[in-house]
């Protein structure tokens, strides 16, 4: 909107015609004060006032419209018909006028000014506005960024704090460490020395009893009945002493090297002559891989499982047993065979008695058994043993079993672990002592 001040109407009336009938919204005052009162009230874009009123001449209103927070940057175009000179001009100026023309004025050129600073008060608003909207991002962005630097101080704060008490932590966890490895090294020494000291006696009471039957007891039936019993019973708790040591010195710390599985097999297999030999039994090997082992370990597992099935064979019916290896691309009992496999699957299958696969979870558990003691002897911790030697070497091992109808044993192993190293001399000697 335009604002007119003029004290003469008659001046007034023909600026508002032109100026409407471009388009252009007016307004009029015919004094000075009538124009401030508007001027508190409307905005305006731009503002043409005569010089010379009475009261508040055109000068004086400029300067106080300069005080306007709202309106001080509103354009104003003077015209004048008396105050012509140049004086007159410059102080317009001064007052806060940005035009000066005098009358009689030319509608043309009032019109082109009047369009000119119109425009350049609308371009000056919006870029107000942008500014006021740049303001409030910037104000925004910095909140913003306190608010993040803030939080990022106490994440900092909450991290340093995390890093104290992982450090605290992981201090009381190496000394704990420590103290169990202390703790567990002296529990294997205690171990051999018990067994050591265990060992001894028992090996005196087998032998004394034994001479004792021998030289002074042969024609006594009954007496030799009675000796014999307790030569039994001193070889099985001999028996679980040795057994009792082979799953607790799981525990120690031992390296995987590279292990020619067949060749193992085949060297154990000469331990077990006398018993093949004795129930007639044929044991066939297929050709084993070379495996990432620790060789101690995985020769106790394959020697507990060829051991229970020349054990649980049936009466009156040879034996026969078959080692067999294939390899595959996952560690699972089913999963396809494959040339380029990472684990090898080995089977060791008999016809012996078998047993009810719903105990399949017990057979792996330490002292369970599903046979009666006075049938088969052993200690019920063979399997476990092999149990444990499995999940040491990051494999599996599972059955697959009917009553009367043999049971087949199932190892999967990695053919490389994952840090493969050497078997320590140290372990060696201590496997040795044991």
């Amino acid at each position: 909107m335009i604002l007119i001040v003029d004290d003469r109407p008659e001046n007034i009336l023909p600026l508002k015609k032109i100026l409407e009938l471009h388009d252009f919204e007016t307004d009029s005052a015919e004094s000075g004060e009538e124009a401030l009162k508007k001027i508190l009230k409307t905005t305006y874009s731009v503002i043409i006032m005569d010089v010379q009123m009475p009261g508040m001449d055109g000068f004086e209103v400029a300067e106080a419209i300069a005080g306007f927070n709202k309106a001080k940057d509103t354009p104003i175009i003077f015209l004048s018909a008396v105050n012509t000179e140049k004086r007159f001009i410059t102080k317009g100026y001064s007052s806060g006028g940005i035009d000066y023309l005098t009358k009689p004025v030319d509608p043309d050129i009032l019109l082109l000014k009047v369009k000119t600073f119109y425009k350049l008060y609308e371009q000056q608003q919006e870029l107000k506005v942008i500014q006021e909207s740049l303001r409030r991002e910037i104000d925004s962005r910095k909140r913003a960024q306190e608010e993040l630097a803030a939080r990022m101080e106490e994440l900092r704060m909450a991290h340093e704090m995390l890093e104290q008490k992982v450090q605290i932590r992981t201090s009381e966890l190496t000394d704990k460490n420590s103290e169990l490895e202390t703790t567990n090294h002296e529990l294997q020494q205690f171990a051999w020395v018990v067994s050591h000291d265990l060992k001894e006696p028992l090996r005196k009471i087998q032998t004394f009893s034994q001479l004792i039957k021998d030289k002074y007891l042969s024609e006594n039936p009954e007496a030799t009945s009675y000796l014999n019993r307790s030569i039994n019973s001193s070889a099985r708790m001999s028996r679980l002493i040795s057994d009792l040591l082979d799953y607790s010195r799981l525990s120690v710390k031992a390296y995987f090297q590279p292990t020619d599985l067949y060749a193992l097999v085949n060297e154990l297999l000469l331990d077990f002559d006398e018993q093949i030999s004795e129930k007639n039994a044929v044991i066939h090997l297929a050709k084993l891989p070379v495996v990432d082992t620790i060789p101690s370990q995985i020769r106790q597992v394959f020697q507990n499982l060829i051991s229970n099935a020349l054990k649980f064979s049936k009466p009156d019916v040879q034996p026969v047993i078959n080692i067999t290896c294939a390899l595959c691309e996952t560690k699972d009992t089913t999963s396809p065979e494959s040339p380029t496999g990472r684990f090898c699957r080995i089977s060791i299958e008999d016809n012996g008695i078998g047993f009810n696969e719903k105990f399949l979870d017990r057979i792996f558990i330490i002292f369970q058994r599903l046979n009666n003691p006075g049938n088969y002897e052993g200690t019920g911790i063979g399997l476990a043993i092999a149990k444990k030697i499995m999940d040491k070497h990051n494999g599996l091992i599972s059955a697959h079993s009917m009553e009367n109808q043999g049971a087949k044993f199932v190892l999967v192993l990695p053919l490389e672990q994952d840090k493969p190293q050497k078997e320590t001399q140290s372990e060696n000697q201590y496997t040795e002592n044991l």
